[in-house]
């Protein structure tokens, strides 16, 4: 399932085709994605203009004139395509600094077809239209696909001033990128808890928008073990230590690291023609089991299973 970085890339890929643009025409191409399409779902949203494109943990969101919001998650393989008609000259935003052996990673351009892929989180087009199941229409000339194999995605529509009583928002921690997440927030919500730090920080209503890739990341660039307990993070009384300034400086280094890069590619998230973002190739532990550490320790990538999931560390130099 994408992460923060990836819905973050997208977000800034689809915003010059979007924001500030009227739904000229919507297509729902079937009734339900992981849930059903929201009643009535063409007509609320025909006509209305986005007035703002943002994005809540791993949420990406639509403010609307009607005084709606358009909630869109992305799922397991979701992704969006943008193409411009003929009469509008494709909009894509700055490409990040080219990588080496690479693309630019935040956005690319055909221009054979005037597509915009978005992030490079593409299929092939043609390849897999029997998936595009939701298309906007765009007055900036953009036609947006939304494109689900699996259909673990979902779309949903709610009223601006009900936001944050939905429930899938209203029990989100603070955004690791933003000014409510700092050490002293981190170690009140560890304060105490008899958990591992690997799972309170995949907690989201500790922090929204970490997934397994950036917390494994995250604790090797801050030296922590994931097996610690949670309370390693905070004083006894709940306030801040060594380690949550490291943790929280770390989380936000490798969060607009992979941003920078457009993301991460691996299993469900490779598209056809091999290609996404391109920070799996600066992972330091990630998916590096029997690696030598890349800090120069001398120790070894261990994995282990924590809650169902893999860990990645290196038990030298993590403690």
């Amino acid at each position: 399932m994408p992460e923060l970085p990836e819905v973050e890339t997208v977000r800034r890929g689809l915003q010059p085709a979007m924001e500030g643009a009227r739904f000229t025409h919507v297509e729902a191409r079937r009734p339900d994605l992981r849930f059903p399409l929201p009643k009535d779902f063409v007509k609320r949203l025909e006509g209305q203009t986005v007035t703002g494109l943002g994005r809540r943990a791993k949420y990406l969101m639509a403010d609307l004139s009607s005084g709606e919001v358009l909630i869109m998650h992305l799922g397991m393989s979701g992704s969006f395509h943008v193409s411009f008609d003929n009469e509008h000259p494709a909009k894509a935003p700055d490409p990040a600094p080219p990588l080496r052996g690479g693309r630019g990673a935040q956005a690319s351009r055909r221009e054979e077809n005037s597509e915009t892929l978005i992030g490079d989180f593409h299929y092939a087009r043609g390849k897999l239209g029997g998936h595009d199941h939701v298309v906007f229409r765009m007055s900036s000339g953009a036609t947006v696909t939304f494109n689900d194999p699996r259909r673990f995605g979902f779309m949903k529509l709610v009223e601006r001033r009900k936001l944050d009583a939905e429930p899938m928002i209203a029990s989100l921690g603070p955004e690791p990128l933003g000014n409510a997440f700092d050490a002293a927030a981190l170690a009140a919500a560890c304060n105490g808890k008899k958990t591992s730090i690997k799972a309170a920080l995949l907690d989201q209503q500790i922090v929204a928008g970490l997934g397994n890739i950036y917390v494994c990341e995250a604790l090797f660039r801050a030296g922590i073990s994931p097996k610690r307990m949670a309370s390693a993070v905070a004083t006894r009384k709940g306030e801040p230590n060594e380690r949550t300034e490291k943790l929280v400086a770390a989380i936000r280094d490798v969060l607009q690291d992979a941003i920078r890069q457009g993301g991460s590619s691996l299993r469900d998230h490779r598209r056809t023609d091999g290609e996404l973002g391109y920070f799996q190739h600066h992972f330091r532990v990630y998916d590096r089991e029997g690696e030598p550490c890349p800090g120069r320790c001398g120790g070894t990538i261990k994995r282990i299973v924590q809650s169902g999931r893999s860990t990645f560390y290196c038990p030298k130099c993590q403690k």
